[in-house]
């Protein structure tokens, strides 16, 4: 009687590795897509903390303001403004512009949350952006920026 070895067979390893590949190529985009939205998330959060800050900064001065001390965050100094601070883990960065440069009115602001880093790969959400109105706009390759990223 002959003894068969045990093993696997030169085709049934290449299979294996034809499927292994097949299920990478797929999840690898997904996990990076999901990565990059809960970022976004982040830059959402900071924007909308950050525009509750302005209205209650609003409510007591009658008017808004883009130095950091004055919106409670750290500051190097009282001159401060809130010019690229970083959100997060420093994949977004906020700024603020008062008066907002779309508006005709002086009493306005502008929060724009720009991607850095590795976010930048991100291109169909590159900016968030909110004014004093709530209104949410974004920026990107999309066509539907402003629904896509603000979702």
């Amino acid at each position: 009687m002959l003894a068969t070895q045990g093993g696997f067979t030169l085709v049934e390893l290449l299979v294996t590795m034809v499927v292994a590949s097949i299920l990478f190529a797929i999840a690898i985009p997904t996990y990076t897509n999901s990565i990059r939205k809960s970022r976004r998330t982040d830059a959402r959060s900071a924007l909308l903390d950050l525009a509750g800050r302005e209205e209650r900064y609003m409510s007591t001065n009658t008017a808004y303001t883009n130095l950091q001390a004055n919106l409670g965050y750290a500051a190097s100094g009282s001159t401060a403004t809130l010019t690229n601070l970083p959100v997060g883990s420093g994949y977004y960065q906020i700024s603020v512009s008062v008066p907002d440069p779309n508006q005709a009115i002086n009493n306005s602001f502008l929060a724009t949350a720009t991607a850095v880093g590795g976010q930048t790969a991100d291109g169909s959400c590159a900016t968030l952006s909110i004014n004093q109105l709530g209104q949410q706009t974004a920026t990107g390759s999309d066509p539907n920026a402003n629904t896509v990223c603000w979702q």
